[in-house]
């Protein structure tokens, strides 16, 4: 569906006969790279492709000298585009960008640029910085069911434990192999190119353990205080709320807020933490696929793991924010947002109290907004995964 829009996108951009700076930002190993491959090829026109992801960060100069060898290419040619891969390693890469694509201007060079990102935090600074007005940003998130379903042919419960990294599917016939992998090269990559190397972090242990903690307790609400308690290192409130948005912006988890009506109630909540694929909770876990599937408290609180994944990742691309609500013992599991409509997801995966006392008391707070159960005695798993998150939430 992203290669379709990412397609689409610059195609149009080609007819208009206008230089364009596209920005493809996503979590790493979702084909961004594989994809832009693709869309080039597709187009049939010349480009020039290069790749930051180097054992040290390059300079601005190592964008100077692509930059340099894509407008050798558009002298033989009416247009060239330049992708340049995992651009938020090199150190100030948007103010380098923007004088070359703004020298470009003047000299009337017609070169394309794709810029492909795995780290949002360094990635949306510099397009904020330097280069407001001059890029169209497309989202890559974690792949869904519906297409690791189409895909490789998966079943619920394989998407389930085995998550949405489609560079993975062919592994989990060896679920050690694929453990391995999603340790090695998703979860350790990030921490140590996306993370440790690309940010000051003064307690490197500490973030690994708050990453591994936030699997652990994946689909529930603590405070940073009671995160700290079970936490080895030193550290304090304000390095983990830290940590947290390191972790955020490289696609790994998220913390959800509370929702109570009021934004400044929800930036002094405790987060809910939700891994933003169930693949780095389940191999983290070294568990089996049957060991998970056996256990009806462990399974539940993986399926509401996707199930809030899910939302948060399709959220990201059509506007609409998730939290969670709790008020005395009520709780509601997923709350979504956008604009003025509001809709409540409980998710009832069997180990669960009966009933939706949750979502009455929500509803008594706020009479017009939707709500959901998901599960048992709900929309079906499947039905959900499949439903546009705009559907769950319009009027």
């Amino acid at each position: 569906m992203y290669k379709r829009i990412m397609s689409d996108v610059i195609s149009k951009r080609l007819k208009e006969k206008r230089r364009f700076i596209q920005v493809i930002l996503g979590p790493r190993q979702v084909g961004k790279t594989t994809a832009i491959g693709q869309v080039v090829k597709e187009i049939n026109m010349p480009f020039h492709y290069a790749a930051a992801d180097l054992p040290a960060p390059p300079d601005t100069q190592w964008i100077a000298m692509q930059w340099d060898l894509a407008r050798i290419k558009a002298e033989k040619s009416s247009a060239v585009i330049l992708v340049l891969d995992e651009i938020q390693k090199v150190a100030h890469w948007s103010s380098e960008v923007k004088r070359l694509w703004d020298e470009d201007g003047r000299l009337g060079n017609n070169i394309h640029v794709v810029l492909l990102g795995s780290s949002s935090l360094l990635l949306q600074k510099g397009l904020s910085e330097s280069l407001a007005g001059r890029f169209e940003l497309i989202r890559f998130p974690h792949w869904s069911w519906a297409e690791m379903k189409g895909c490789f042919g998966w079943s619920l419960d394989e998407y389930v434990f085995f998550g949405g990294y489609p560079a993975s599917a062919t592994l989990i016939r060896d679920e050690g192999r694929w453990g391995q992998y999603i340790r090695d090269s998703l979860i350790e990559t990030a921490l140590s190119k996306d993370i440790l190397l690309l940010n000051r972090v003064e307690k490197p242990v500490l973030l690994r353990q708050l990453f591994v903690l936030s699997c652990e307790y994946g689909g529930q609400v603590l405070s940073y205080q009671k995160i700290l308690g079970q936490l080895q290192d030193a550290g304090n409130t304000v390095t983990i709320a830290h940590y947290q948005k390191l972790l955020e912006g490289a696609f790994l988890i998220s913390g959800l807020q509370k929702w109570a009506g009021s934004t400044l109630r929800l930036r002094n909540s405790s987060p809910k933490w939700l891994p933003l694929n169930t693949g780095l909770v389940t191999a983290l876990s070294n568990r089996t696929f049957k060991e998970w599937r056996n256990d009806p408290i462990l399974w539940g609180r993986l399926v509401e793991t996707a199930v809030g994944a899910h939302l948060v990742n399709k959220g990201v691309l059509e506007g609409v924010e998730v939290y969670y609500w709790r008020e005395g013992n009520n709780e509601v599991d997923f709350v979504l947002r956008k604009g003025n409509s509001v809709s409540a997801i409980e998710v009832k995966s069997g180990q669960k109290r009966p009933g939706a006392q949750g979502l009455t008391a929500f509803k008594k707070h706020y009479p017009r907004a939707k709500a959901f159960v998901v599960g048992i005695s709900g929309m079906k798993l499947e039905e959900f995964f499949e439903t546009p998150i705009n559907k769950l939430i319009e009027k």
